[in-house]
């Protein structure tokens, strides 16, 4: 399996995925080719890098940029508000919400 059909692409540019499901602590998902495990509980909705994004990089999700990465990001990494700041919405306003 390349990837877990509870990722989806919604736009062949985008470098993320998004979850339509949930991943459960521990459990191994496909990335394209790439296995990876989470620690925490992630659910619907949620972004998982489909491919590399270096620190200061565009994220790219519906085919548009989305907000920069803050630190690097590998294929596979869980992608939020711990490793992507908005381009849209103020950091403050962020601040205290998962």
């Amino acid at each position: 399996m390349l990837t877990d059909p509870r990722l989806l692409l919604l736009s062949p540019g985008d470098t993320v995925f998004v979850l339509r499901d949930q991943i459960e602590p521990g459990e191994t998902v496909w990335v394209e080719g790439i296995a990876v495990s989470f620690a925490e509980h992630l659910g619907l909705g949620h972004k998982i890098a489909r491919l590399a994004v270096p620190q200061g990089g565009q994220v790219i999700k519906y085919g548009a940029p989305i907000g920069r990465a803050t630190q690097a990001i590998a294929a596979g990494d869980h992608v939020h508000l711990h490793n992507l700041r908005s381009d849209y919405t103020p950091t403050y306003a962020l601040e205290g919400k998962a």
